[in-house]
């Protein structure tokens, strides 16, 4: 389904970060220029305020040991630890799903307002994967030291992988 144009017509948004990244630079300090001496130089004697750059893209991935207090097979608390978690890191849950499987494992995804938060439970091998993604103002590494924390983990081996093109960062 293609994006929809905004009001008045124009190209379509199809993230506030793209937007921002295709309307250019405001001002040549975001490009790393210098204004040029002249008559330019001079009509500009106050700069303006530089737009904020787009928070970068970056994958927390988690893979840990569930103990046997790990409270991971509860969807309520597991859900409520989780969106804990999240808040404690400055970000926001927009929507949440669960599957619990025959053997006991859970998957669970949060949608967030900074992408997504996915827990995927094995209960027979007593491990946990942990996938965020982060592409807004999200504190990963305070979410995910939460995520251990709360869950009980034990063995907690966190990666942090920067995604997105050249371009983007």
């Amino acid at each position: 389904m293609p994006a929809k144009s905004p009001p008045g017509g124009g190209r379509p948004l199809l993230h506030p970060a793209w937007a921002r990244r295709e309307a250019g630079p405001a001002h040549p300090a975001q490009t790393g220029s210098l204004p040029t001496a002249g008559p330019a130089a001079a009509a500009d004697p106050a700069p303006a305020a530089v737009p904020a750059a787009p928070a970068a893209m970056v994958l927390y991935a988690v893979d840990a040991a569930l103990t046997p207090e790990s409270p991971v097979t509860d969807i309520g608390e597991l859900t409520a630890l989780a969106s804990d978690a999240v808040s404690a890191g400055g970000g926001h849950v927009l929507d949440t799903s669960h599957v619990k499987f025959p053997n006991g494992a859970v998957t669970l995804v949060l949608i967030l307002a900074e992408s997504h938060l996915a827990i995927h439970t094995w209960p027979e091998d007593n491990l946990v994967a942990i996938d965020l993604f982060s592409c807004g103002a999200i504190d990963g590494r305070r979410v995910t030291g939460e995520l251990a924390r709360l869950l009980r983990l034990d063995e907690v081996r966190v990666q942090q992988i920067e995604r997105g093109t050249s371009a983007y960062r």
